[in-house]
């Protein structure tokens, strides 16, 4: 997932993702470290956010 390089290149800190997005900043680090995974509906909002597809958004 690509997550990190996309808010990065956005230079978006976790904080501020979290906001936008309405999820806790916890829960966007666990994303980034592969702790744990995003629901579908989830992975295709960031997608939306970050516009990009899906495709690209959930391969490594």
């Amino acid at each position: 997932m690509k997550l990190k390089e996309l808010r990065q290149t956005k230079e978006m800190t976790r904080v501020q993702l979290s906001k936008a997005i309405d999820v806790p900043v916890r829960t966007i680090a666990r994303w980034e470290n592969g702790e744990t995974d995003m629901f579908l509906k989830t992975a295709i909002r960031l997608a939306d956010y970050f516009n990009v597809s899906l495709d690209d958004f959930v391969s490594p």
